[in-house]
């Protein structure tokens, strides 16, 4: 674990309110909520910078929790605060009704579920009846996973099923999107699991959308990145040309955000225009160039798979990996603005 990341998590851990992680947040549930049955007991497995919001979220609402992460440092701030904690994703299993995985790539991702002393260990039965995957990796790789869990026997039948589900489920919102509680959830999988385990979305974000089968969910998000990634390389080569022109950054940002021109993007990757986003603090914070460089690459890919031209993407990634080259991997991705602008800021 890195120093950085660790004063993150233990400055976010100070500034919790007592008993915050015992209590029931008043944002969407009153004292009088009720979590199904067969929801309540919930394994979460990466706890990163998303997951420790979202897995603290889903404590403040009042589900029970288990959690394991590689990272021993990353467990024992939920274990000083009496949650508990387990020392491998089989572990996790047994003792939970609902699996929610965060994870960083498609790899930890096989090794989390079908790897040794993963949720999948030592075959038949399980117990989770509901397999969550909130990682944002290949729409291949959901597939294969939840085809595996599928041919998996329950220890107990839940209603009519026998055997589990598998539901992936990336997020859009980034790391002040998941400690706020607004992320937006796109979902894969059997429509019955997602409608059954809606409340548990909506207890970690704002949004739920259904994208229909297993996989859907996946490429629903690197779509959505694609969007994203394109829409900031134009805006950051329109502000360059603009002060290159003469017209100062602040200008030309109340022209796009009052026009055709405005977009998610346009919220501004020039420093000094706007307050409170990364390109005012260094880059710092915000999606990093790295999670983008790789989330780009995965569409590519997609893109290969099924014998589509995609030019833009593969320009957009070739720019991502060359910031992420240049030492800018864990800048917010808006500093691609620097790729084109060197100069100093009009504002």
């Amino acid at each position: 674990m890195s120093i950085s990341r660790a004063k993150f998590l233990l400055k976010t851990l100070n500034n919790l309110k007592p008993n915050s992680f015992h209590s029931i947040s008043s944002r969407r549930y009153s004292s009088e909520s009720h979590i199904p049955s067969h929801l309540e007991k919930v394994g979460f497995i990466g706890v990163g910078n998303m997951g420790f919001h979202m897995a603290n979220n889903l404590i403040k609402a009042g589900y029970q929790l288990t959690i394991h992460d590689k990272d021993l440092n990353a467990m024992k701030h939920f274990s000083d605060n009496g949650i508990p904690t387990k020392e491998t994703p089989f572990e996790v299993a047994e003792t939970s009704d609902v699996i929610v995985t965060m994870l960083p790539t498609s790899s930890n991702v096989l090794e989390v579920y079908t790897g040794q002393y993963g949720l999948l260990h030592g075959g038949n039965p399980l117990r989770p009846w509901l397999l969550i995957d909130a990682s944002t990796i290949d729409p291949q790789t959901s597939r294969r996973v939840s085809a595996t869990i599928s041919e998996c026997i329950l220890k107990e039948k839940r209603g009519h099923r026998d055997r589990p589900v598998m539901l992936d489920a990336p997020v859009s919102g980034g790391v002040l999107g998941a400690e706020a509680g607004n992320l937006t959830f796109m979902v894969g999988g059997l429509e019955e699991a997602y409608m059954a385990a809606e409340s548990l979305f909506l207890s970690m974000g704002k949004h739920t959308i259904y994208c229909g089968r297993s996989g859907n969910g996946s490429a629903a998000k690197i779509c959505n990145n694609l969007a994203m990634a394109v829409s900031m390389l134009g805006v950051s080569e329109a502000f360059s040309l603009g002060q290159s022109l003469g017209i100062t950054a602040s200008t030309l940002t109340k022209i796009f955000n009052s026009s055709s021109a405005r977009c998610w993007s346009s919220y501004n990757p020039v420093p000094g225009v706007m307050e409170g986003v990364p390109s005012s603090r260094n880059y710092e914070g915000g999606f990093s160039s790295k999670l983008m460089a790789k989330d780009l690459k995965l569409a590519a890919e997609s893109g290969e798979e099924v014998g589509l031209e995609c030019p833009l993407t593969s320009q957009a990634l070739k720019i991502y990996m060359d910031l992420c080259d240049k030492g800018c991997d864990l800048k917010d991705f808006s500093c691609v603005f620097r790729h084109y602008y060197s100069g100093r800021d009009e504002l």
